[in-house]
Formats: C-alpha cells, structure tokens, sequence
C-alpha cells in the first residue's frame, strides 16, 4: 500500500508539513509586528499611538483591541511587562511591548485599523503590496498558522478565504493557473514575504527534502500545478 493511502503516513507527512509551514510563517510575524510598530510610533511620533483612540479609526474595534491589550498584559508573566508595571504609572506600556506579546491575529487587526492611511501604504509597501491584498495576505497566514497551531489537517485542506491579488508585484510570483484555496497558494504567499525578509531563505530546500521522504505524496492533492517548479517565484 503507497504511502498516499497509509493513514499513518499521510499523518506524518501532514505533521511534518504544518511544522514546516509554522516555523516559516513565524520569520514573517516577527517582521510584520516590527513593521507595524516601526513605522506607526515613527509617522505618529507617539510611542504609545497603539492604545491612542485618536490613531485608530474604528471605535469598536478600537475597543475590542484595548480589551485584549489589558487582557495579555495583566496575564502574561513577560519580565519586560511586569518590570514597566513595577516601575511606570502609565496605563499601557508604549506599543513595542503588548506588540511582543498579542496574538497575531490581534496584530493584524489592528493594523486593519490604523486610521492614516499613509502609514498603512508604508507598512505594505515595506512587504511589496498595496494596503488591501497585504492585510488579504495576512489573514491567509493567520489562518494558516492557526490551522498548524491546533494540529488540523492541512495537506488537503480547501481554505475558505480567497486572497485579495496585488495590482503590480515588487518580487517574483507564479504564472501557471493554482487553485487559491489549497495549501500550495499558501505556500506561495509565505515564500514571497519570505524572499523580501530573508532573500536566502531555504523554504524550498525544506519542501524538496520534505516530498522527498515521502516520495508518494501526490502534489496536486496540495494544489501544486503541473510544472511549478520552474515557476519565477520558485527561483
């Protein structure tokens, strides 16, 4: 029996694939949130413009986002917080701190709604995009990452949301016709902010020594297009 109809080889496979996936996707959070606090606390001149209602344009949302700040920081056993709360009297610690510790998609969210809009073309174009397919994107590796995170099964998986497509591209991308709900456009995206974070990365190293110890692995099952190995993007 091939290791494609072998349960407990498509189990290992999966677990090795959503491994894979979340250490990459993790190199992009870490430039994201820096992104984000970076060039906010610079356009606003305020270290502290994250928990400033005047910054962010939606008031529910705001809201909703100041209750998960209070929420981590009165939880969250970081020295960094503990030592401002011991030693500051200010109400929120200036916005790199509950930036270190919020959920991704918390994050994401708020940068969703950061009122100037210069400083969220800033932050996309920092990643090569134009504000509406960057947050579209960032939704796709948060729920992604979500998915690797709570052990679901990937390799298979048909996402139901459908990536915003950028107008230009600043980096390579795929041309041959992919399936945007399956794992492999997945991948595309987590490559293309890997290649303007970390231009040598080794993604597809992984991938080839991944499908190479499961040689019966049928690509096409992830979306993977006849060919796409000589995709621009792949090289």
């Amino acid at each position: 029996m091939s290791v494609w109809y072998n349960i407990s080889g498509l189990t290992e496979f999966d677990k090795k694939l959503r491994l894979l996936l979340f250490n990459e996707i993790e190199k992009i959070e870490i430039s994201v949130r820096c992104a984000i606090v970076n060039f906010g606390t610079e356009m606003t001149g305020n270290s502290f413009w994250m928990t400033d209602a005047n910054n962010l344009s939606n008031p529910s949302k705001f809201n909703r986002s100041i209750r998960l700040i209070e929420d981590e920081l009165n939880h969250t056993k970081e020295d960094f917080i503990n030592h401002f709360k011991e030693t500051y009297t200010n109400q929120y610690p200036p916005s790199w701190m509950p930036t270190e510790i919020l959920p991704f998609g918390v994050i994401t969210n708020i940068y969703s709604n950061i009122k100037n809009k210069k400083i969220k073309k800033r932050i996309a174009q920092s990643f090569g995009l134009q504000v509406a397919p960057f947050e579209s994107w960032l939704t796709v590796i948060t729920v992604t990452r979500n998915s690797c995170c709570h052990h679901a099964r990937v390799w298979n998986m048909v996402f139901s949301i459908r990536a915003t497509m950028p107008i230009r591209m600043s980096r390579p991308w795929i041309t041959l016709p992919t399936d945007p709900l399956k794992v492999y456009f997945d991948m595309c995206i987590i490559k293309y902010f890997l290649d303007i974070i970390s231009p040598n990365n080794d993604m597809l190293d992984k991938m080839n020594s991944l499908f190479s110890t499961f040689p019966e692995i049928d690509k096409a099952a992830l979306g993977f297009p006849s060919g796409w190995e000589i995709e621009p993007l792949w090289h």
